[in-house]
C-alpha cells in the first residue's frame, strides 16, 4: 500500500480501488454479504484513496493527524454472494479546510453492476487532541487536484439522499 508521497499523484476520475473478494466469513444467515462488511469494503477503498493523497499511515505517524468518518449513508442495492470479486469507485464530491465529502459505489468487479453506494463526510483530526483541525496547505493542494479531476464526471444517482419514508399520497 502506498505510504507516502514522493511524486505528483495522478488522480483518475473516478478513483478505482484494488480488487477485493467477498470472504465466506462475511456471509450472514441470509446467505449474502452482512451489512457490516459493506462498511469494511468501503473503508478499505477510502484508505487506498487517502494513501494516494499522501494521507495514509505515514501521514498519521509523522503529522499526528488522520481521518475519522463523521457521517455515512449506505444504500444496499443488490446482494453479493460469497467469493464475489468487487471493486469500489470513489469520487471526491467536495471539501473544505477540514472535511472531505466522498461518494463511493461498490461494483461487482467482473459483471460491473452496483451492489451498494456510500456517501461519507470525513473529518481531518489531530490525533493528540482528537479534535477536527484544518488540512496543511500541501494536503489542500493535492485535495484540490483530486477534486478538479472528479469535477467533470456526470451526476451521481443517490447523492444527497436522505433517509426517510416515502411521502404518502
Amino acid at each position: 500500500m502506498l505510504d507516502r508521497i514522493d511524486f505528483e499523484p495522478v488522480f483518475f476520475a473516478p478513483f478505482v480501488s484494488s480488487s477485493m473478494t467477498v470472504e465466506s466469513d462475511w456471509i450472514d444467515y441470509n446467505g449474502h454479504l452482512n451489512v457490516a462488511y459493506y462498511t469494511l469494503i468501503f473503508d478499505r477503498a477510502v484508505d487506498e484513496a487517502l494513501c494516494l493523497l499522501g494521507l495514509g499511515p505515514a501521514y498519521a505517524r509523522s503529522r499526528r493527524a488522520s481521518f475519522f468518518t463523521g457521517e455515512s449513508h449506505i444504500r444496499y442495492l443488490r446482494e453479493l454472494a460469497p467469493e464475489s470479486p468487487v471493486r469500489v469507485t470513489l469520487r471526491l464530491i467536495d471539501y473544505d479546510e477540514k472535511r472531505l465529502h466522498l461518494f463511493q459505489s461498490l461494483h461487482h468487479a467482473t459483471e460491473g453492476w452496483v451492489s451498494a453506494t456510500s456517501e461519507q463526510m470525513m473529518l481531518h483530526v489531530d490525533l493528540g487532541t482528537r479534535r477536527v483541525v484544518p488540512f496543511p496547505d500541501d494536503v489542500l493542494e493535492r485535495i484540490a487536484t483530486m477534486r478538479a479531476a472528479h469535477a467533470s464526471l456526470p451526476p451521481l444517482d443517490g447523492l444527497g439522499r436522505r433517509v426517510g419514508m416515502p411521502s404518502r399520497l
